[in-house]
């Protein structure tokens, strides 16, 4: 009577935990994602993202070891990758960089122009730490990188043709070079082959190809250090795409300039602009990014509007026609945060849920949730009744 006792009390504790763990387990909650591969089906571009608990997850194209887990297999479901440790991640054109909660940064993937910064030009699939130094943010351009330390100095590395860089020069570099003597950089952002940045003044300011007017500074001439753009200094966001820029100004008022065939600058036209020109006359824009031929952006109600290249459906309005003004997709009102400059549309709701850009059925985009695979499970060791022991899992 007494060992049936002492099961019947241990099988009790062993439901308490199981009971108190079905309670705090759940679906993953997304602070942030970013896409990159430069291409929009599932084969042409990888995803990145980070919990709320620090976990960063990988799934898509994986051929330079981009995702990070060792291998070069593409992945179709999310992996986790490395521990529960990451602040901030950026995807670039087959490259990936982050930043830790302690602040150092990491990088792996495709390294042929020096985009890792490691002082090689080796191809890495496990990501690999770069110099000792602390950063505030990263982001990965096409094939080149550009990153803010914590004392607000700007750096730069990868690939430099056009001078995407900002160094004076269109040498490629291997390792982080500063960019200049300012230590008031505020965010950085780069695109496929020009860089924009927004100092703790509030000004713009861009660099690198410029073939489109996309650097908004009047001119379609590359530059090959950073110049203002324009006087203002009010921007609060900006997004550098393939050869156009999207920006947001404090007063919730949404710009744009570059490239426009395909009507991707939101303006109602297809005419090219060298400096910002206002998109409509909102001003309650919230976000936004800019990708090859797309934009998409959201507001402050929550609502996601899109605009630009939509031959297939990519917009996901349900229609094939190129939209040249900002076009509502969906009726929800519970989008958080959307990225798409490297690769294809990813989003997250204000629930934490996770949502990617598929194609549904021909010509017919739509968000789709991303489910994470299940962590560990959780076991308990238990007492069997012949005298021997057993473990049982949730």
């Amino acid at each position: 009577m007494g060992n049936c006792k002492k099961r019947a009390a241990a099988l009790a504790v062993a439901l308490m935990f199981m009971l108190l763990y079905l309670q705090t387990a759940g679906a993953a909650v997304f602070k942030q994602v970013d896409s990159g591969g430069g291409g929009y089906t599932a084969y042409g571009s990888y995803v990145m993202a980070i919990t709320t608990d620090g976990s960063l997850w990988a799934w898509g194209r994986n051929v330079y070891g981009t995702l990070g887990d060792g291998t070069i297999t593409y992945r179709p479901i999310p992996v986790q990758i490395g521990a529960n440790e990451w602040s901030s991640v950026s995807a670039g054109g087959d490259h990936t960089v982050a930043i830790k909660k302690n602040g150092t940064l990491w990088a792996w993937g495709w390294n042929y122009y020096g985009q890792l910064g490691d002082g090689t030009t080796t191809d890495r699939n496990i990501p690999a730490r770069i110099g000792i130094a602390t950063w505030q943010s990263v982001s990965a351009g096409d094939w080149h990188t550009m990153a803010i330390k914590t004392d607000g100095s700007l750096w730069a590395w990868g690939w430099n043709y056009y001078g995407q860089l900002g160094d004076g020069t269109t040498t490629d570099r291997n390792i982080p070079a500063r960019i200049g003597i300012a230590s008031n950089w505020q965010s950085v952002n780069a695109g496929t082959d020009h860089t924009v940045a927004i100092k703790t003044d509030g000004t713009l300011w861009a660099w690198g190809r410029n073939d489109y007017g996309q650097l908004g500074d009047g001119l379609t001439v590359d530059v090959i250090t950073p110049v203002q753009v324009g006087t203002a200094n009010d921007w609060s966001s900006v997004s550098a795409g393939d050869s156009h820029t999207m920006a947001i100004k404090t007063d919730g008022t949404l710009w744009a300039w570059g490239w426009n065939y395909y009507g991707q600058l939101g303006d109602g036209t297809t005419t090219d602009r060298n400096i910002p020109g206002q998109v409509g006359v909102d001003s309650n824009w919230q976000s936004v990014t800019a990708t090859r031929n797309m934009s998409w952006a959201i507001k402050t109600d929550g609502t996601l509007w899109a605009w630009g290249w939509n031959h297939c459906g990519q917009l996901g309005d349900g229609a094939t026609v190129d939209r040249y003004s900002p076009v509502q997709i969906g009726i929800g009102s519970d989008w958080q945060a959307v990225s798409a400059e490297h690769g294809k549309l990813v989003g997250i709701r204000t629930d934490g849920t996770l949502w990617e850009w598929k194609e549904i059925d021909t010509c017919n985009y739509g968000p789709v949730e991303v489910i994470v695979p299940d962590k560990d499970p959780l076991c308990f060791p238990i007492k069997t009744r012949n005298g021997g022991s057993s473990v049982i899992c949730l």
